[in-house]
């Protein structure tokens, strides 16, 4: 796996939320928009269960771990994006065999702000509320869109206590 440039290669967990510049990163993706949230585990599963494999045969590779981006704040649907960072752009259309679409994008590049969460996934929203407002204290300004990044692969004989997964949003200037 080629690496993740600064700051998506932090070997280690951001304890305390951290303001850097990140660039753009060229991805791999499913697009839903108006997804129910209560379906993200059948999206997730479907996408990453086969998108590794739909990329070799193309002769793409992921660079890192699979993240969702969000171009709006989740409520009871979210307009997203799942998929993996890529080590070249992806310039046709694929199918999964879970009937979803990939497509190429990108996570975009810019000022961002970033912390780790340790633990399941239930933990995420708290997590993002704690984050959200570490960020105002630092008189910054988070804007649209907003992403995880999945650092530890999830596998059934884990413990979900033991989940990685990084938190970042865009920065805008403060108005």
């Amino acid at each position: 796996m080629s690496p993740m440039p600064a700051p998506y290669d932090a070997a280690e967990p951001a304890t305390s939320c951290r303001i850097t510049e990140a660039p753009e990163i060229t991805t791999a993706v499913v697009v839903q928009h108006d997804f129910p949230m209560y379906d993200m585990p059948a999206l997730m599963d479907g996408t990453f269960s086969h998108l590794a494999e739909a990329l070799a045969a193309q002769g793409i590779r992921p660079i890192g771990p699979a993240f969702s981006l969000h171009h709006r704040a989740p409520v009871a649907t979210a307009d997203l994006e799942v998929g993996f960072p890529v080590d070249a752009p992806l310039t046709e259309t694929l199918e999964l065999p879970s009937d979803y679409e990939v497509i190429g994008s990108s996570i975009p590049g810019g000022r961002i702000a970033w912390i780790s969460h340790i633990g399941a996934y239930g933990g995420l929203a708290e997590k993002w509320g704690a984050f959200t407002e570490q960020v105002g204290e630092s008189d910054e300004q988070m804007t649209y869109p907003f992403w995880e990044f999945y650092v530890t692969e999830p596998h059934p004989d884990m413990n979900p206590a033991t989940l990685r997964t990084d938190l970042f949003s865009l920065l805008e200037p403060r108005r």
